[in-house]
């Protein structure tokens, strides 16, 4: 199945989407619902991110291409993470597919995009093990963890490095039923394919990060993990760019990008 959330006039509501047709639910699929007859055009709503988390998760490096590139720029020898190692995102980052991406006018023209498949919780869980670590997940969405390189190298918590309002794009809906290491994800800027990689290469496991955080944190519904991205994450967004993250069963996470002045 595929959820969504939209919004129609003043009216916020989940949606099962089938095509290009969403039927309303009544109720949550993070609590208990039901189908109704109302049916709606895609093209009719505007879809908000999928869900509003209560944790914002995220992996450390967790793909070898992507270090091995970030080495090769710096002119340094690659480093891997001997464990998986968990942080944060803020709330006030997400903004939903189609909404724009703003880059502050003092930020350096290092922004880029990181394309990632992110785990959506369906219900409350703590002390998995990696054997049972996949019972809690309702689905998968996409998600673009945008980055500032040159912040990122100065602020210690990255608060703005990668916390900037519209920098945490997220969407465009959240699909069951899917092997988190074994999905195509792939980047397009303005309309080309730039990067792209398979969830197998991570280095730990979607598993291996939700059977860690639940070993010191409860997760509840609606929480997400986003699992790292691969290769390189060139060319650099600027103004007037369309940044888009695909993968075939959920969807297209699309991004306008401009400028302040």
């Amino acid at each position: 199945m595929k959820f969504g959330r939209f919004q129609l006039q003043s009216r916020t509501f989940f949606g099962l989407v089938e095509g290009e047709q969403v039927v309303e639910l009544d109720g949550s699929p993070f609590a208990s619902y039901k189908p109704t007859t109302t049916r709606h055009a895609l093209s009719a709503l505007k879809t908000l991110i999928p869900c509003e988390p209560r944790n914002f998760y995220c992996a450390g490096l967790n793909y070898a291409a992507h270090i091995e590139w970030g080495a090769k720029r710096k002119g340094v020898a690659p480093k891997y993470p001997e464990k998986a190692d968990v942080g944060y995102r803020s709330f006030n980052a997400l903004c939903a597919t189609d909404e724009t991406i703003v880059i502050p006018a003092d930020a350096s023209d290092m922004v880029q995009f990181e394309g990632e498949l992110v785990a959506v919780v369906g219900k409350a869980a703590k002390n998995l093990t990696e054997e049972n670590a996949l019972s809690c997940i309702l689905g998968y969405t996409l998600g673009n963890d945008v980055s500032e390189r040159n912040w990122q190298k100065s602020d210690r918590t990255l608060w703005r490095a990668k916390n900037c309002d519209t920098w945490k794009p997220m969407g465009p809906f959240i699909t069951t039923g899917l092997d988190p290491m074994n999905l195509d994800v792939e980047i397009r800027m303005n309309g080309q394919r730039v990067a792209g990689y398979n969830t197998g290469k991570m280095l730990f496991s979607a598993q291996r990060y939700i059977a860690e955080i639940t070993r010191y944190m409860t997760l509840h519904p609606g929480d997400v993990i986003w699992l790292g991205t691969d290769d390189a994450t060139e060319p650099n967004l600027k103004h007037g760019d369309v940044c888009e993250i695909v993968q075939k069963d959920i969807g297209v996470l699309r991004s306008p990008v401009v400028r302040a002045t």
